[in-house]
């Protein structure tokens, strides 16, 4: 037992390490990053989930709604644009969530038009617990309208415009996701 206490204590003290040396995308405490965010939902295709993006202390925001599934309906997202820093030489994505016990996307794009691909990976939340989250970009998934794109360009962290999470685990109901901030990093977390 005392070897594991100490593995995770390395385990938990390289993660420190490696969120420390993140560079900041969004962190809602700060107030004076300069990102749009926006609420996206399966209305604009006839769906009725409904969702929005609400501070809830002076650093954490609360993305909340419901989804639904009537309609042909099944998605609900934030995503932000703006002044996205350069992420070059990035090779993971870290967020810091407390969540719902549901599964989320976190989603990117290399272009604000609304026909450009997202790239797309999962976190798992665990009900109404902290968890930091490290995301290695060669994770992302090209992706338009839920159908995966084969023969998209590689994800490159130079070209990041848009940010975003969306939640379309065909699942009704409630939901909630409160993040604390998002960071990228040079480390990948694989060793972690």
């Amino acid at each position: 037992m005392r070897i594991r206490a100490k593995l995770s204590a390395l385990a938990l003290a390289l993660l420190g390490s490696l969120v420390a040396r993140g560079m900041i995308i969004e962190d809602f405490e700060r107030g004076d990053v300069d990102l749009s965010w926006q609420i996206v939902n399966d209305s604009v295709m006839g769906g009725i989930s409904n969702s929005s993006l609400d501070r809830i202390d002076d650093q954490t925001v609360r993305f909340s709604g419901i989804l639904s599934l009537e309609n042909n309906g099944g998605f609900a997202s934030v995503r932000a644009s703006g002044r996205i820093p350069d992420m070059s030489g990035s090779r993971a994505i870290v967020i810091r969530t407390k969540g719902d016990g549901r599964a989320d996307q976190l989603r990117l794009r290399m272009s604000n038009g609304w026909r450009a691909p997202d790239y797309s990976a999962t976190f798992a939340t665990k009900l109404g617990q902290w968890q930091t989250h490290v995301i290695p970009l060669r994770d992302f998934v090209a992706g338009w309208r839920g159908r995966t794109i084969r023969d998209a360009p590689p994800l490159d962290p130079a070209q990041i415009r848009s940010i975003g999470i969306l939640l379309g685990d065909k699942n009704p109901g409630g939901f909630s996701l409160d993040i604390d901030w998002i960071k990228a990093t040079e480390n990948s977390g694989g060793k972690i």
